[in-house]
């Protein structure tokens, strides 16, 4: 569900200037998923195409996009009839839709590699776990290295942010937000999660959240 309907489904009452700023993009049906995926669209423009895969426009049925029984209840997964390359030299078939954003699911064991690469660096940071691993005698840091193809890894770049404030007259603005995001999740064992995420948040006349 995508930020705007999630507070629509909440019974979260959103200002009509701000749907309507929400609602002004680019022909969905002219948008690539590619650039979806590499944070190349405004946030407005990535909701009206999140929208219309699946509303009046039918955009995933006319492309060929299979739709896959995901493990992961908080991924809408396709199969795309043609691979797609992300990131400059990754290639898949797979993507998947979450609250907030679109990733490609790449058959890479360990995201740092691909991280890396974007300048993106784990949010979860692993070594204090592995320090007091070590201290207690319950591994051997070669033991946990050896185990380290399993560890999580969440990390984001942040490329816009950006709050636009209430405008005389109004009671409301938004605040925009669009990442570029490289994770792991259990239910893909050995695949790499790799997109963009874009969060629009309308914000009250003092700056604060809705």
């Amino acid at each position: 569900m995508k930020p705007i309907f999630l507070l629509m489904a909440l019974g979260v009452g959103i200002p009509l200037a701000a749907s309507a700023r929400v609602a002004e993009s680019s022909d969905p049906e002219r948008i690539d998923v590619v650039d979806a995926i590499e944070c190349r669209l405004d946030a407005p423009t990535y909701n009206g195409f999140a929208l219309a895969l699946n509303g009046e426009e039918k955009i995933a049925d006319k492309r060929g996009w299979v739709p896959i029984k995901s493990k992961n209840f908080l991924m809408n997964e396709y199969e795309l009839p043609a691979p797609i390359t992300v990131a400059g030299r990754y290639s898949t078939r797979s993507i998947a839709f979450t609250s907030s954003g679109v990733v490609a699911i790449v058959e890479l064991t360990d995201p740092a590699v691909l991280a890396r690469q974007q300048g993106i660096e784990n949010a979860i940071d692993p070594n204090p776990l592995i320090a007091a691993m070590i201290a207690s005698g319950k591994a051997t840091r070669q033991e946990i290295e050896v185990a380290t193809d399993s560890r999580k890894f969440l990390g984001e770049k942040i490329l816009v942010d950006r709050t636009e404030p209430a405008t005389a007259g109004e009671h409301f603005g938004t605040h925009t937000i669009i990442g570029l995001n490289v994770s792991n999740v259990a239910s893909h064992p050995g695949k790499t999660l790799y997109g963009c995420s874009y969060r629009i948040e309308v914000i009250d006349k003092d700056g604060k959240p809705f």
